[in-house]
């Protein structure tokens, strides 16, 4: 049994609520949620900002669909995960390791702890760069504003999840103040695109459209970019077959940060850790609603909107009309330029001596036509602080800043206080003291010593070389994960008389399978190709892959076979 205490007053309540309506439960459930309030700040982090803004740049208002899409499927297997955990009142790493594979709960232990320590690099980068570009002007430039913002943003961490682990008041603290950051995000996009509305910049019937999925944007140019590669006459295929992998990344991205690995580890210890039990099971799916896919909902898609009203199909900001590059601009039209450049011309190139490759590179960049060049500058990738300065332009210089530097601030700071929460639940189970809040304390602290120091570790070159690998162990392990409560929703020896029967099963096994399997499509399209160095880290991924699932299962039926 788990080590963490019911809440029997609270479970009695629910025994008597649970008889009413909805609408009736609806007033209680709010007033107790808090979990899923906690998935929702981790979502909405760096990751989330990043492919919303990319998502917009590159294919405007059409995936509107795609990463409420990603959420409904991640909400699916959350509820999952939390009617496994209530109903057998059991620590999932200790379920996972009995009922279906040792292996597979430590490697959703490790890819957790993993994910937790190299994702919290970028969240502080976000944050002291929202805090020197739009809040405090004054700091942008400074290493050792750098430094101290960042310290502050650990601090201010630290004792949020010191908060949580004083117990008691400390929690519901907690969550008041996650719950407050997450609105404090939501109210600022929702700022930005209501401003923007005010100002006309916005299409609104084509918005409403962009909820409707269209399959062929998966792998087609948006109309206005597919206008502009038409332009560049015999360069066309190249920039079609470029964008076409962009769009593919792009789409993994804003799948993959909708729920990560890390996410499914959270959630269920998040509920023991409040108490509760079997009768808080409608409660908790109510929670993953109105406190994780209503506000990622409304973030995402405000930031999307953001970003393709000010930079799908323009160049302005790149280019100017006569193709000259914007020196500040320089080096990310040289980073979409060059990769064109070196598959339009590879054969040319590889001809030359290795030595003058680099500069032949420059010389058909800069030769390339003005066709080419605005192409080029569309694709370029916009940062957050390039939101905030076009903005600026429709809200005022001060107001525009702020409001979006609230944002993004609230964004990093609430993303980084859940992923050290995290790694304390990961530290304990790993050492075997699950509800040790001491230690669990000591846990957080890892990756936010490892995230304060972003500005040695957190650079240009080092951000492939971590990145890419633990994306690789996020997208191996994340279906995995799925699969893994797929498989403990149908354990009789684990759910007993709680386990779904008929039709209710069927349906849930229908979601669940549907979930598990597009998280698979996904994990399988990221992982091909992957390589770091030389090193085919993707084959490695798939190769975890298939052997996980091989473990799985086969552990599985070999626990459950007398029960199956």
């Amino acid at each position: 049994m788990s080590e963490y205490q019911p809440n029997l007053k609270e479970a009695a309540e629910l025994a008597e609520i649970n008889r009413l309506t909805f609408a009736k439960r609806l007033g209680y459930y709010a007033k107790k949620s808090g979990p899923g309030w906690l998935q929702a700040a981790i979502t909405l982090g760096g990751g989330s900002l990043a492919s919303a803004l990319f998502l917009g740049v590159i294919l405007n208002y059409h995936l509107m669909w795609l990463q409420p899409l990603a959420m409904i499927l991640g909400v699916v297997m959350l509820c999952a995960i939390s009617y496994v955990t209530l109903s057998s009142q059991r620590r999932p790493f200790e379920s996972v390791k009995t009922f279906v594979s040792p292996v597979l709960a430590w490697g959703w232990l490790i890819g957790a702890m993993l994910a937790n320590m190299v994702w919290c690099l970028p969240q502080f980068a976000l944050g002291t760069g929202a805090v020197q570009q739009n809040l405090i002007p004054s700091l942008e430039g400074s290493a050792g504003a750098t430094w101290g913002v960042g310290a502050v943003l650990f601090l201010c961490s630290a004792l949020a999840v010191r908060a949580y682990d004083s117990g008691g008041n400390g929690v519901k603290v907690f969550e008041r103040i996650l719950q407050t950051m997450v609105g404090v995000v939501v109210v600022s996009f929702f700022l930005v695109v209501g401003r923007l509305t005010a100002s006309g910049a916005l299409d609104w019937g084509l918005i409403l459209t962009g909820f409707v999925p269209n399959l062929n944007l998966l792998k087609d140019p948006s109309p206005v970019i597919g206008a502009a590669i038409a332009l560049t006459g015999d360069n066309a295929a190249t920039w079609t077959s470029l964008i076409a992998g962009d769009q593919r990344d792009i789409i993994i991205a804003a799948f993959g940060t909708a729920v990560g690995i890390n996410m499914t580890f959270l959630l269920p210890y998040s509920m023991l850790r409040k108490g509760w039990t079997p009768e808080h099971r409608g409660l908790a799916m109510t929670d993953l609603g109105i406190g994780l896919f209503v506000p990622f909902f409304l973030a995402t898609s405000c930031i999307v909107i953001a970003a393709a009203s000010q930079f799908h199909g323009k160049t302005d900001d790149i280019i100017a009309a006569d193709g000259t590059v914007i020196a500040a601009k320089a080096g990310s039209f040289a980073g979409v330029a060059d990769r064109f450049v070196k598959v339009r011309f590879a054969d040319e190139i590889a001809a030359l001596p290795e030595t003058d490759r680099a500069a032949r590179v420059t010389e058909l960049r800069d030769a390339l036509p003005v066709p080419d060049r605005k192409v080029a500058a569309m694709l370029v990738s916009r940062k957050d602080s390039d939101l905030a300065k076009s903005l600026s332009a429709l809200a005022g210089e001060g107001v525009g800043r702020v409001v979006f530097g609230v944002g993004v601030l609230g964004m990093a700071l609430s993303t980084i206080i859940i992923l050290m929460l995290i790694n304390g639940f990961c530290l304990c189970e790993a050492l075997g003291r699950p509800g040790d809040r001491k230690l669990h304390f000591l846990g957080s602290l890892i990756p936010g010593i490892i995230g304060l120091c972003f500005p040695l570790i957190w650079n240009d070159q080092s951000r492939a070389k971590l990145a890419v690998p633990t994306s690789v162990i996020g997208a191996s392990l994340l279906p995995i994960a799925y699969f893994t409560f797929l498989l403990l929703m149908n354990s009789p020896k684990l759910l007993g008389d709680a386990m779904p029967r008929g039709g209710k099963r069927i349906a849930l096994n229908a979601l669940m399978i549907f979930a598990t399997g597009v998280a698979t499509f996904g994990s399988i399209w990221a992982l091909r190709g992957k390589e770091v160095d030389g090193i085919p880290v993707g084959t490695f991924g798939l190769v975890v892959l298939v052997v996980l699932f091989l473990l799985g299962l086969f552990g599985f039926l070999s626990k459950n076979r007398k029960s199956v």
